[in-house]
């Protein structure tokens, strides 16, 4: 099955098989901002699973049917209830996990420093939250940030009635990758409601031809130490893949060396077989070192692993080293082939309408909001990038098409995009816009579409040398830079800031 992306991740295309580092536009499964380990945890308070009456379309005053919308509340650390703040993490494009109001994470560390009522809500279409009785496409136009930002709105006057709060309990709002652009655009068009937000790895800049993805990939891979010409190895390799692919006659080869069944059929399935192969690496850098354990990885792999395998000679030329570690990848999954059907994809993603559908989990409907918001699309257009040629933008929008419908076409695309940017400012954001903090890692490749200086004195951007997606998010550990270090202390003199001086 193709690889779904995604902030923001926000973290496109991949293989039939979810088994993938990522999935839809550098989306792993569950979301791009993944769930920190109970390894990690210092205490036990699970946040219970609560209900809240929410609009179906906040837009249509005729409109008036309802759905219920989940959250969860962790009181722990509220003890001056008059003025204690309120500390909202903004689900994205996975199920919300209660864990990051159990364990001890960045924004629970700051609850606790400053007294705060926690709160996470779930995004609208995603997990248990489901306003139609299905993800037909046509009950799909419900789904948006828009909508999900209204529906945060509102929720805002649900907990205000509920806690008897007043305007002393000041609201700040967190999130990471797709929900971090939220978390800034909830600022921004509710200033009102949101006294400050912190915005991690957050791609605020939708765009089409995300081609600066793998051009940071390309300069991560070179920071790997031992091995400055790790990413000259993946280009010898990629060049000699793509002229084989060009050469149907040899296919057979291709499909042997890398271990592919069933067999290729056409151009669709060689796209995928070059996006995917390329997605393993993409995996790898997004989620480099500072965030592998989290994942319950017991042998955390980084780009230097990857670099170790590209450049050692003694496997053979640069593509039986590509090969290497596609097998590598292979074994550490338990898989034994790797397979690469586009036609898979675009039957799992059309039939995936019903709440129990494996499609349901995050894949349709985040594929959804490329086609219809964001684009995002992790092409191989760039010449600054070595996984050769074989994925352009025309492969992702030819993907939107089959599965939504050929309206999905490049400038429908585009002019939901220019619609998207107009609505919330782009880059442009922070000009004008005070109380956001915009953390993000250097080898992130998401980080390209984020806010990297601070344009003004009240809107400060961090970014994180030496670390990845949404590093500066997850429980300390002892290994952690001190770059790392360092913009945890300056998210959290921020997070003060905002509730003391408006």
């Amino acid at each position: 099955m193709l690889r779904l992306v995604t902030l923001f991740a926000l973290c496109l295309y991949t293989s039939y098989a979810w088994r993938r580092p990522l999935l839809l536009h550098g989306r792993p499964e569950n979301g791009m901002l993944k769930p920190p380990s109970c390894g990690y945890c210092e205490r036990d308070e699970p946040a219970n699973e609560q209900w809240f009456t929410q609009y179906l379309d906040h837009y249509d005053p005729q409109n008036s049917k309802t759905w219920q919308q989940r959250y969860f509340v962790n009181e722990s650390f509220w003890t001056n209830k008059e003025k204690g703040p309120v500390f909202l993490m903004l689900g994205g494009e996975g199920p919300a996990d209660p864990v990051w109001l159990a364990v001890n994470t960045d924004m629970m560390r700051n609850a606790e420093k400053f007294g705060a009522l926690a709160i996470l809500i779930e995004h609208r279409f995603y997990g248990k939250s489901q306003p139609t009785p299905d993800i037909e496409t046509n009950n799909l136009r419900y789904l948006s940030s828009e909508q999900a930002l209204a529906d945060v709105a509102n929720f805002h006057g649900f907990i205000v009635d509920k806690y008897k709060l007043t305007e002393k309990n000041r609201w700040i709002s967190f999130g990471g990758s797709y929900s971090g652009a939220l978390s800034a655009w909830l600022r921004i068009k509710y200033p009102h409601l949101i006294s400050g937000a912190v915005a991690t790895s957050a791609p605020v800049w939708p765009k089409l031809n995300f081609v600066e993805y793998l051009e940071v990939v390309q300069a991560s891979l070179a920071t790997s130490k031992q091995h400055e010409d790790c990413p000259n190895a993946v280009k010898v390799a990629t060049t000699k893949l793509d002229a084989m692919l060009n050469n149907q006659d040899q296919w057979s080869s291709v499909e042997s060396k890398f271990s592919i069944k069933p067999s290729l059929q056409d151009k669709n399935d060689v796209m995928n077989l070059a996006s995917t192969l390329a997605g393993t690496f993409m995996g790898v850098v997004q989620y480099n070192r500072d965030n592998r354990a989290f994942e319950g990885a017991t042998d955390n792999h980084t780009l230097d692993d990857l670099c170790d395998v590209m450049t050692d000679t003694s496997l053979g030329d640069e593509l039986d080293r590509y090969a290497a570690v596609n097998s590598a990848y292979l074994k550490l999954t338990g898989q034994d082939h790797l397979d690469v059907r586009y036609q898979e994809f675009v039957d799992f993603m059309k039939g995936g309408v019903t709440w129990d559908s494996p499609a349901a989990e995050g894949a349709r409907q985040w594929f959804y909001q490329t086609c219809s918001e964001f684009g995002y699309y992790q092409t191989s257009d760039s010449d600054n990038q070595p996984f050769g040629k074989m994925f352009p933008l025309s492969f992702a929008v030819q993907q939107c098409q089959d599965v939504f419908g050929p309206e999905y076409n490049q400038t429908f695309i585009s002019s939901r995009i220019a619609w998207t940017t107009a609505n919330y400012g782009s880059k442009n954001i922070s000009k004008d816009v005070q109380n956001i903090v915009f953390p993000n890692g250097a080898i992130d490749p998401w980080h390209a579409l984020g806010i990297l200086k601070s344009l003004n004195p009240f809107t400060t951007a961090v970014y994180i040398m030496g670390t990845a997606h949404c590093a500066n998010m997850y429980p300390p550990r002892k290994e952690d830079l001190q770059t790392l270090v360092n913009a945890r202390q300056t998210i959290s003199h921020r997070v003060g800031e905002f509730l003391t001086k408006g």
